[in-house]
């Protein structure tokens, strides 16, 4: 088992320690989940922290064996603005994780693709009317953070019957920082040009790849997720979704080596560990 840097209490106090700097923290909470952390105000995104998935398929021909310990109860997250899930799969969208986080944080937001909302507020026990769905090429501001709905292809682009993406990434723009949380997706035609007009300072991207022998939906790979990075002129790349599962996972070492091998900087994270970013404020 893959030992977290800092976890539940620890892992608060560290956050707590760090409310009153200059620039935002990331911290990642295993697979594609982080914790943003900027100017005292708390965003998640994708959280996963539980065994659901483990428990689920124990006696399935895809046991969703656990590698790294848990991170954090989510019974322990308080002071969360805003919650965000890409789409409908439970390690983006874990009942376990959520009902507690929300039940725990008065006045937090929900954030998902409109074309998800029944099953997303079935799931997560919530009124039909509690998310806040988006589209691509729609955006929403909550508390000075603006997310932009970006299409994710998981293996597909699909939409529901109005139109509605069903996976998607977002681009979470705050002060004069840009984050681009690619949720699950492959690389598809306009995306790089797409995030380019962002001018995104940190890439969060998948490289755990595509394999249909895993009986799973794929993902960039992490030649793919060193390359989008670059094609996006990304300031830094962070790789996740990997190390969650035994069956689903990839070596970062082989990213960083892609990585280095273009020029394209990134950032690699254990659980439980974070990512400074700070930059002079646009002059007013």
């Amino acid at each position: 088992m893959i030992t977290a840097i800092k976890k539940n209490e620890a892992l608060i106090t560290e956050m707590d320690s760090l409310l009153n700097t200059t620039g935002f923290h990331l911290w990642w909470l295993g697979q594609s989940g982080y914790l943003l952390q900027w100017e005292g105000k708390r965003v998640l995104i994708d959280p996963y922290l539980s065994d659901s998935l483990t428990k689920k398929y124990l006696t399935t021909d895809k046991p969703h064996t656990r590698i790294s310990e848990l991170v954090i109860n989510p019974e322990l997250l308080k002071n969360i603005s805003i919650v965000s899930s890409s789409h409908n799969h439970t390690d983006h969208l874990d009942a376990e994780t959520l009902i507690p986080i929300l039940k725990n944080n008065p006045g937090i937001k929900f954030i998902i693709p409109e074309a998800n909302r029944s099953f997303a507020a079935e799931r997560v026990q919530c009124d039909i009317d509690f998310p806040v769905g988006l589209n691509d090429k729609q955006s929403v501001t909550i508390e000075e953070f603006t997310f932009h709905g970006i299409p994710a292809k998981h293996n597909e682009i699909d939409r529901d019957e109005n139109g509605n993406c069903k996976y998607m990434g977002y681009v979470i723009k705050f002060c004069n920082y840009s984050i681009y949380h690619s949720g699950d997706t492959l690389w598809f035609d306009g995306l790089a040009d797409l995030l380019k007009t962002f001018k995104v300072d940190v890439a969060i991207l998948p490289i755990n790849g595509n394999k249909p022998e895993r009986k799973v939906a794929g993902n960039l790979d992490f030649k793919e997720a060193a390359e989008l990075g670059k094609a996006m002129n990304a300031g830094c790349v962070i790789p996740c979704h990997y190390d969650m599962f035994s069956f689903n996972t990839a070596d970062v070492n082989e990213f960083a080596k892609e990585a280095e091998k273009i020029n394209q900087p990134y950032t690699i994270l254990n659980g439980g560990e974070y990512f400074s970013f700070n930059k002079m404020p646009i002059n007013e």
